[in-house]
């Protein structure tokens, strides 16, 4: 009998925070019928091994790093529940978490996808959804997430009342992705373009093009230790963030890619 949900970890030189990741899960496991899939990204540091300390976890090993999208794309390929979360490896996932989230998808049948409120290791919050990604858009979310992070009195309060309210989005984080498999295959899976930032985004995007809504609710609470993944490969991660920025302003806004261009050279970053 087919597992009714799937849980799909993409890693690429882990370590420690994919063994973490397992063994929450393994801690504080769905009610639901579960399989879970590591897919790895070739990593060089032996964090792949990590898999196979874990009794039902499925490792598919992946003879080149293909980026986030693909590397999920073919966790989705190899998995076989109707219900799919895709899982950063620097989370922790907290007891009844991956079931809250599924009852809050379960009671909005016009929801496709559902995303949690998302915490860091000292428990503050992650503003992890927002609009549409746009050059005001943009601009919005990143002057709000720096005064969070300096712990700007009212932009922080704002956003601890904002992630306490469940809501209908433009997209949630892909650190936590819980999605409908037909939602999934409708939306044509992750655009492998993105190698790695903005897919969760884009996703989301051909989810709602689709005709689905895309929620995020504080029911179900994680915990997300941002920026651990990318602190392994500093310089190839920002490469990785240009490249897809680029794509995603290419497929979604076009006529501003020249000025994006323009920006990243005033940066002195190569385009």
């Amino acid at each position: 009998m087919n597992p009714r949900l799937s849980i799909i970890i993409v890693n690429f030189n882990g370590g420690e925070h994919l063994q973490r990741c397992l063994a929450s899960l393994a801690v504080h496991p769905s009610q639901a019928s579960t399989e879970v899939i590591v897919v790895d990204n070739a990593s060089t540091d032996g964090s792949d091994a990590h898999a196979t300390q874990f009794a039902g976890v499925r490792l598919v090993k992946l003879r080149e790093n293909v980026g986030f999208s693909a590397g999920n794309n073919a966790g989705i390929r190899a998995s076989s529940g109707e219900l799919l979360v895709l899982l950063n490896n620097d989370t922790v996932v907290g007891a009844g978490a991956l079931d809250a989230l599924i009852a809050r998808l379960e009671a909005r049948p016009e929801a496709g996808v559902a995303g949690p409120r998302l915490v860091d290791g000292a428990g503050r919050t992650e503003l992890s959804f927002g609009p549409m990604i746009s050059p005001l858009g943009e601009l919005r979310q990143k002057v709000v997430l720096a005064l969070h992070n300096r712990r700007f009195g009212p932009v922080t309060r704002w956003v601890e009342r904002t992630t306490r309210r469940e809501q209908f989005v433009d997209w949630v984080s892909g650190a936590c992705l819980l999605v409908r498999r037909r939602v999934a295959e409708d939306a044509g899976l992750l655009d492998e373009r993105f190698f790695l930032y903005t897919e969760d985004v884009d996703f989301c995007a051909s989810v709602r093009a689709s005709g689905w809504k895309v929620l995020f609710s504080p029911a179900a609470e994680i915990v997300h230790l941002r920026g651990r993944s990318r602190a392994t490969a500093v310089q190839q991660s920002n490469a990785a963030y240009r490249r897809s920025h680029l794509a995603f302003y290419q497929k979604h806004h076009p006529r501003m890619v020249p000025v994006l261009r323009a920006y990243l050279r005033l940066k002195g970053e190569r385009p």
